[in-house]
């Protein structure tokens, strides 16, 4: 928990600039980014389905590269 007085005198602005200084050098912003962005690891049968349907996609594009209703590349 951060906490910020303000002092006599002080201006507002000065205030809050202190305020952000001290926020920022405690790293609490960097924290709460990082667990706001965490992702979950996938389980082995997420991981596994996932695998499955690159490898289907994989050899359609194959299919119908073969039978020439695309270009190699998806063209």
């Amino acid at each position: 928990m951060i906490e910020a007085r303000r002092k006599d005198n002080e201006t507002t602005g000065a205030f809050l600039r202190r305020f952000t200084r001290k926020v920022q050098r405690s790293g609490v912003l960097i924290r709460s980014r990082r667990i706001k962005f965490k992702k979950k690891p996938k389980s082995k049968v997420e991981r596994r389905s996932a695998t499955l349907k690159r490898h289907e996609d994989a050899r359609e594009q194959e299919r119908l590269f073969k039978l020439g209703k695309i270009g190699k590349f998806g063209e």
